[in-house]
């Protein structure tokens, strides 16, 4: 692969949104998950969990 150098009016006529893209979708399936995290602990009649550090959750 060869590499060329840009000048000032082609740098001019790059656009990059792949970052900002990346985070909404990130911040969107973060979302998801906590949602079906709530609805499996506060909809639930019976059940336990346990998050990361050692905290279990009961309820009947």
């Amino acid at each position: 692969m060869k590499y060329t150098l840009m000048n000032e009016q082609e740098l001019a006529n790059e656009v990059s949104g792949a970052a900002i893209t990346l985070a909404g979708v990130m911040a969107i399936l973060a979302t998801a998950v906590i949602a079906v995290v709530i609805y499996k602990l506060f909809l639930s009649k019976k059940g336990t969990t346990q998050v990361p550090g050692g905290w279990k959750f009961s309820w009947n």
